[in-house]
């Protein structure tokens, strides 16, 4: 989306919700004595950032039930199966926070995530696949590889201070 088409619809949206709250306002206006501004609403950018990300938020989420429907509840724990619409759910929110200068993650996207794992692997177990340690020559490795570099880099740090003059 261009960016003049994010422009028209951010104007839509802040209008909309501009009219929502002036009706709530106890007053009656018509068309012809009613007059808007956006000055009226007293929001910040900030706040208008929110919205607007409140709104496409929404947008993915709604993508990613859809997405998920299409999807048998029997395979909604496989990874292959749901990777897609769940990747696409956490690029879409991301995209939308980055476009709005926003930061990512945060509190409105983590809801999102939260919720989906919450309506969807809920009931995911690993059952299917048990927790097991990993093979003997990859665990020996893992291990040793930070003792071995550990007695290098102090040795490396002596001989190179053995000098006896003191760098700047």
């Amino acid at each position: 989306m261009d960016g003049h088409a994010l422009l028209l619809r951010l104007l839509l949206l802040i209008s909309t919700v501009a009219i929502t709250l002036h009706g709530y306002s106890g007053t009656t206006v018509s068309p012809q004595n009613g007059t808007f501004s956006f000055k009226s609403l007293n929001l910040t950018l900030q706040e208008i950032k929110d919205l607007v990300y409140q709104y496409r938020t929404r947008q993915c989420w709604d993508l990613f039930t859809e997405q998920m429907a299409n999807i048998s509840k029997t395979y909604w724990c496989d990874w292959k199966t749901i990777r897609r619409p769940y990747s696409h759910l956490r690029k879409c929110l991301e995209t939308e926070a980055d476009k709005l200068d926003l930061n990512y993650p945060n509190s409105m996207a983590e809801e999102y995530i939260i919720i989906s794992h919450h309506n969807y692997f809920f009931n995911c177990t690993l059952q299917n696949q048990p927790l097991q340690d990993p093979p003997e020559n990859i665990l020996l490795a893992l291990i040793m590889t930070p003792i071995c570099i550990i007695p290098f880099l102090v040795a490396l740090v002596v001989l190179k201070s053995k000098d006896g003059e003191m760098q700047l």
